[in-house]
């Protein structure tokens, strides 16, 4: 059974979720993790990271990956920011990135009662997003060199389920975040 977990960044697993993104989304574009550190500092701090974990003989696998940025109140923006969603290529098209996505909806509406969520969507993941319901809420700009939209969804109304038939293992982290 696939787990999603919400882990901190001193866990083994965060190493593995590093990993799978920088092999998914950043060495394809030239970039290392410590430039995503650079770009940002303190952002990846202030993230709560979310894994999809399988168990294996040899222990958990990391299998997808996405982090969670909370408004900020130094900003304007009120809606969580989500980044850096990675499926492993060999488990993409299995259902992996929505439950992925479900977790990360049902932490940022449930527990801290965000209006809505966005995200820089790559043009070839705007169909995974539009799959989830979540809308177009830009033109097109350039980050990193790719083209990419503004997507967002709103938290559903009060009571609405955002899934009733997905069923999935939501681990607390056991480190600081």
């Amino acid at each position: 059974m696939i787990r999603i977990k919400r882990i901190g960044m001193d866990e083994p697993l965060y190493a593995q979720a590093a990993d799978l993104r920088t092999r998914v989304l950043l060495a394809p574009i030239g970039f290392s993790m410590q430039d995503y550190y650079d770009m940002a500092p303190g952002r990846e701090e202030r993230c709560e990271h979310f894994a999809a974990v399988f168990d294996h003989p040899s222990g958990e696998r990391v299998i997808a990956a996405a982090t969670l940025l909370p408004p900020q109140t130094e900003s304007d923006e009120r809606f969580g920011k989500v980044q850096q969603v990675c499926v492993d290529p060999q488990r993409q098209n299995e259902g992996v990135g929505r439950k992925l996505m479900i977790a990360i909806e049902a932490r940022a509406f449930g527990d801290l009662n965000l209006p809505g969520l966005y995200c820089h969507a790559q043009l070839i993941a705007i169909p995974f997003y539009d799959r989830l319901g979540w809308t177009v809420a830009s033109e097109l700009f350039n980050e990193a060199g790719i083209k990419h939209r503004r997507m967002e969804v709103l938290a559903p109304e009060s009571g609405e389920p955002i899934d009733p038939e997905l069923e999935f293992e939501l681990d607390e982290p056991t480190g600081l975040l």
